[in-house]
């Protein structure tokens, strides 16, 4: 299994994704602020995998901090929250991960040293219930494929945009374990190609049929009868059902509407944000200009070219088949059905 992120020797371990596919390397975060850097230049990325990486950075800027006493820490671990919020403001996991760890700071209020161990803990445990989630969202999502499926994919929601084994591609992955033939398209994802890079990747490191396209084929492929399914991951799901996750994700849920393909959208239960009512009321992130306008250091528009570069789009609930979570599968009315996921 693909290793996203991990905790070793007091220390914070992930896959460089900005390298993949040409060369596979781990770096090793030493300081918080390391974490952090790595969120915000997209060394790790994904939902999922920012909540654990924020698990595991408030609890190494933590342990790194000499402090007398737990009120002592309490200010400065509360910074260091403070400071990983302000990374990626779409992501829903990053903020429900910082939640977390700041209930376990305040469950944990004795002895200093205990406190930390407690946060390391607590971060190590969210990383190891990312996995589980994710096989159980791959087992709730598998029923919904066919043998002999063509399923569109969009962006990475595989093992490395979470802590290992994915998301949308978990329920492909387990599909293809269960023994069915299927066959994924990939779409490439400008402009940081999460797609071609990534995606590919990680299929061909399973050995699932896939074949890469460009973003602006699908509907292409749709109306040609070429794709059974679209699943998708989500970077945060409003209560309604609406649904944020990168940028090109609502083209295809229109495009598939269209040619009457179902769309399913696969995320853990810690994305969907019951606080907010509609996909209006969801932050979407815009990202430099420098992701569009070059590629590889290299320019490709004119000098001075104006740039637009929202990294996320919101699907409404009305293009979404289903929701997969670890819980069980969501369907309209999503204010119900979600709601009664939460109570499971």
């Amino acid at each position: 299994m693909i290793k996203t992120i991990f905790w070793e020797d007091d220390a914070v371990v992930m896959i460089d994704q900005k390298l993949l596919p040409l060369e596979e390397r781990y770096v090793t975060c030493r300081d918080y602020r390391e974490v952090i850097a790595a969120i915000n230049d997209l060394t790790i990325r994904g939902a999922p995998a920012i909540g654990v990486a924020a698990a595991l950075g408030t609890a190494l800027g933590a342990l790194n901090r000499a402090c007398p006493s737990c009120e002592d820490l309490d200010e400065s671990f509360h910074q260091i929250c403070e400071e990983f919020s302000r990374t990626r403001p779409t992501a829903r996991n990053l903020f429900w991960a910082i939640e977390r760890m700041k209930r376990c700071f305040g469950e944990n209020t004795g002895n200093v040293d205990e406190t930390k161990a407690a946060l390391v803990a607590e971060a190590c445990l969210i990383a190891e219930e990312d996995i589980a989630i994710n096989r159980r969202i791959g087992l709730q999502g598998r029923n919904l494929i066919k043998d002999g499926d063509r399923i569109l994919t969009h962006c990475n929601a595989g093992a490395l945009a979470t802590a290992g084994y994915g998301t949308a591609l978990g329920v492909i992955r387990a599909a293809h374990e269960e023994g069915k033939k299927i066959h994924v398209f990939v779409d490439e994802t400008r402009p940081i190609l999460q797609g071609a890079r990534l995606t590919a990747w990680e299929l061909k490191k399973e050995d699932i049929p896939a074949t890469l396209i460009t973003d602006s084929m699908a509907g292409f492929l749709m109306h040609r009868g070429k794709v059974d399914k679209v699943i998708v991951g989500a970077d945060r799901i409003a209560g309604n059902g609406d649904v944020a996750n990168k940028i090109g994700t609502y083209s295809l849920a229109v495009l598939a509407k269209e040619n009457g393909i179902p769309f399913y959208v696969a995320a853990p239960l810690s994305t969907v944000d019951l606080s907010i009512n509609g996909g209006n009321e969801i932050p979407i992130e815009e990202r430099k200009d420098e992701e569009v306008s070059y590629f590889c250091n290299t320019p490709i528009t004119v000098p001075g070219m104006g740039v637009f570069n929202p990294a996320f789009d919101v699907t409404p609930h009305r293009y979404v088949t289903a929701i997969i979570t670890e819980a069980g599968v969501a369907e309209q009315p999503y204010e119900e059905s979600i709601a009664k996921l939460f109570r499971n």
